[in-house]
């Protein structure tokens, strides 16, 4: 079952360090946003296989916006 990743807040994606294909623990860093000058990293809550990385760096996601999808 797929799984989207979403933002919980409004911020500029800083980096991503996922792509799709890419197998993800528990744990592992996804992309970090940054939001009034703090970096906020977005870690995976599970383990799977990326599907899908929505963002790119420069971004400016919203609040629910998806991030990333995980299988």
């Amino acid at each position: 079952m797929a799984e989207q990743v979403r933002a919980e807040m409004v911020a500029n994606v800083f980096e991503v360090d996922v792509a799709s294909g890419d197998r993800v623990d528990s744990g592992t860093p996804l992309l970090v946003l940054e939001s009034m000058k703090m970096e906020i990293p977005v870690l995976a809550e599970r383990a799977g296989v990326v599907l899908d990385v929505k963002v790119q760096p420069g971004d400016v996601v919203q609040e629910g916006d998806v991030l990333v999808v995980l299988e």
